[in-house]
């Protein structure tokens, strides 16, 4: 048994930090948060100036039992989770959950930026006090986060429709991108025509150039008539080199990732999701096993600073002038400022060791976190090398009163490229150096092209994440969970990897702009990041600011009629009902948005129906089921419930009887059942035996009713992959069919 004790976050963490230290030292992990607020209450009691109401996690009692053995038996306690607000919060909820078993016993905090032997030596050998104003700052943001979700949900399962959820941050993100939306169904497509000439002198190679002033004005070619006309003129003069102008720039290396900027870089880069590049971060920062030992191969992955360690970019500039040369090391080492706002609790995103090249440590490393290494590796070699080199050369052609334009560029100076070849520089036309002032050009080709102009993209993450960090929205550890949030709550969905809202996002953030417009906005966001900031520096207290927002919302919820609110989001159709011949309207439902009678509740008939590309709504028929309703003798028809299809009668609500929808395939577990489409909480779909509880078959790939070619088993499995796409595979012999 160790003398002191060490709690972090995650066993692998704790497996590494455990290999650095002495047999007096044991650490364990807590597995994140072991206390918090309660999940099935606000648990805040807001007339006792927000006093929270903690509770400790049931799931992790044998957790907690173990910590206070090792604390009882240790000479001290260490508390070493992440230094960042969340972290801090960890260390606060563990002393008081230990707080009998160290009360006569040194506690500590210890934190650091990386998990190498000697940041965690020197971490343990200079020990500190958990920051009460960080713990506040945290406690501020989950409280308010708390007061917005028990307060607004609940409007919104009045309003529109049962288990919804507003969040603070997430409800701003799902505006934002609702706005793009709206901009782009607003826009109004532009004809336009650009004209192009490919010319040549001589021998010379020929380039392309294209019309940028026509008759001294910058060329708007509305139409094909301008277009045709221009070209006429052109074909009658000659072209003349009229301006020559040569240009030396040089590109600097950006700065070493922060997480943004590393969340966007392996979005464009490695196609990777928010979600993704932290959880690989993580395994990086955590520690990888290396010949017996697990190593941390980058230091702490949320993190807002630019700042590098004296003794990081030392050897960071050792490595260049061994691996590279002298001549690409940059003459003086590149600071990088951060930005005003950060917390600057990290450094940037690095290497532990810049001599812990990609290639030397691949073969320990997956697929995934290789790729991820190697960006990181290579932006942060590349801040201490020279910058790029590029000569520019650009031509003006004169054509009668037209004039043309090319440009073209030559990289003389690869610099900081050869260590991160990522660096976006576009080189143009290939000018021939020949040409010269006052060159008479022939046109190999003259053409001219219809153009329209485009509405604004919809956002991709990594699109969405810049502009959430530009406007002041979010911090380094909630950016992932903001765009995880949306998607599993069905706001947006993503189209070609860009979000596009939903039906049930959209009127979500019409009903919460209509209503809390003054709270979620940009600014107010921001200027609440700000506050939450304050608090961590000690400026701000945070039951004040609190108060301050909790009455302002209850103002605004108190101005909310929710009949009139809803009445504001049913749409109108041009379907009349075929039972009483009143319109029908489209509202929303627990299973999403249905046609239904205007007439109601006099006349209760509703539809299903779907929207095609142009929005266009298309009543979708009932399905029927072969055989009578064994109750009344009614037709069955299959039908669409929150936990899937089930068979019910076709005289409903008269006749309330159902049963279950099954796909025809008996269940191979039992034999006796069929397998039925069931649906969970979370809207994923899974297969189960109709004699459940009695038979328990259960898959998540969706049965298809075919015999399979290989062993005549008499039904395949649904599967997909990014590789493959969606094929078939037989759970028997595993035969795969595309």
């Amino acid at each position: 048994m160790g003398k002191n004790l060490i709690i972090v976050e995650s066993p692998s963490k704790a497996k590494t930090i455990e290999k650095f230290l002495g047999s007096n030292y044991v650490v364990k992990a807590s597995m994140g948060h072991l206390r918090d607020l309660p999940s099935k209450s606000i648990g805040v009691d807001i007339e006792n100036n927000f006093k929270a109401k903690y509770v400790t996690d049931r799931k992790k009692n044998k957790i907690v039992q173990e910590l206070k053995k090792y604390a009882s038996e240790a000479d001290a306690v260490y508390l070493a989770s992440d230094y960042d607000r969340e972290g801090e919060a960890i260390a606060w909820h563990l002393a008081h959950i230990l707080k009998k078993e160290v009360k006569d016993k040194p506690l500590h905090r210890i934190v650091f930026n990386e998990i190498t032997k000697n940041a965690i030596k020197n971490a343990v050998n200079n020990p500190g006090e958990i920051d009460q104003d960080m713990v506040d700052s945290q406690q501020a943001r989950r409280i308010l986060d708390r007061i917005v979700g028990y307060t607004l949900s609940p409007m919104l399962w009045k309003v529109i429709t049962k288990n919804l959820s507003a969040g603070r941050v997430q409800s701003v993100a799902l505006r934002i991108i609702c706005e793009r939306e709206d901009e782009i169904e607003a826009f109004k497509s532009e004809e336009y025509w650009n004209i192009y000439a490919k010319l040549y002198r001589d021998n010379l190679s020929s380039f392309k150039a294209s019309l940028s002033k026509w008759r001294g004005e910058k060329a708007k070619i509305p139409n094909k008539e301008s277009a045709d006309e221009i070209l006429k003129h052109i074909k009658e003069n000659e072209f003349v080199i009229s301006e020559l102008k040569e240009t030396s720039r040089k590109i600097q290396p950006g700065p070493s990732y922060i997480t943004s900027t590393l969340q966007q870089d392996a979005a464009r880069f490695l196609g990777f999701s928010a979600k993704k590049t932290m959880m690989v971060a993580q395994q990086l920062y955590e520690g990888i096993e290396m010949g017996g030992e697990s190593t941390g191969l980058i230091t702490y992955m949320r993190t807002d600073s630019l700042r590098i360690s004296k003794e990081a970019l030392a050897s960071c500039r050792n490595l260049i002038v061994e691996r590279y040369g002298e001549k690409l090391l940059n003459p003086k080492e590149r600071v990088f400022k951060t930005k005003s706002n950060a917390q600057d609790a990290h450094e940037a995103i690095r290497p532990t060791d810049a001599y812990r090249t990609p290639n030397k440590i691949k073969s320990y490393l997956s697929i995934d976190q290789l790729k991820l290494y190697t960006l990181i590796w290579q932006k942060f070699v590349a801040t201490q090398m020279i910058d790029v080199i590029v000569k520019s050369k650009k031509l003006v052609i004169d054509a009668g009163e037209a004039q043309f334009t090319a440009n073209g560029s030559t990289i003389v100076e690869q610099g900081f490229m050869q260590a991160f070849p990522h660096a976006n520089v576009s080189t143009g036309e290939m000018l021939d150096r020949e040409y010269q002032k006052d060159d008479n050009l022939k046109a190999k080709d003259l053409s001219s092209e219809q153009k329209f102009t485009k509405p604004p993209a919809r956002y991709s993450e990594a699109m969405l994440i810049k502009e959430l960090e530009a406007l002041g929205i979010g911090r380094p550890s909630t950016y992932a969970s903001i765009t995880n949030t949306i998607l599993e709550r069905k706001y947006v969905e993503l189209i070609k990897k860009r979000f596009k809202p939903t039906d049930l996002g959209r009127v979500v953030n019409k009903f919460l702009v209509a209503n809390f417009s003054d709270f979620l906005n940009v600014e107010f966001t921001a200027s609440m990041e700000n506050n939450l900031d304050e608090i961590t520096y000690g400026n701000l207290k945070w039951q004040d600011i609190l108060k301050e927002y909790y009455d302002q919302l209850i103002k605004l919820m108190e101005k909310v009629d929710t009949k009139e609110a809803k009445s504001k989001l049913i749409e109108e159709t041009d379907f009349v009902c075929d039972k009483c011949g009143a319109p029908m309207v489209i509202k929303w439902g627990r299973n999403g948005q249905f046609l239904a009678c205007s007439n109601f509740p006099e006349c209760k008939n509703i539809k299903d129906f779907v929207k095609d590309e142009d929005g266009k709504i298309k009543i979708v028929e009932q399905e029927k089921v072969d055989g009578a309703c064994p109750k009344c003798g009614s037709e069955l028809v299959v039908k669409n419930g929150r936990f899937g299809k089930f068979i019910a009668c076709s005289n409903y609500p008269k006749c309330k009887y159902t049963q279950p929808f099954t796909l025809g395939i008996k269940c191979p577990e039992c034999g006796e059942g069929e397998i039925t489409e069931k649906k969970n909480r979370k809207g994923q779909f899974f297969y189960s035996c109709s004699r459940y509880p009695d038979c328990k078959f259960i898959t998540n790939s969706k049965p298809v009713k075919m015999t399979c070619p290989s062993c005549g088993n008499y039904y395949m499995q649904e599967k997909f992959s990014k590789e493959k796409g969606k094929y078939l595979v037989c759970p028997k012999c595993k035969k795969e069919v595309y």
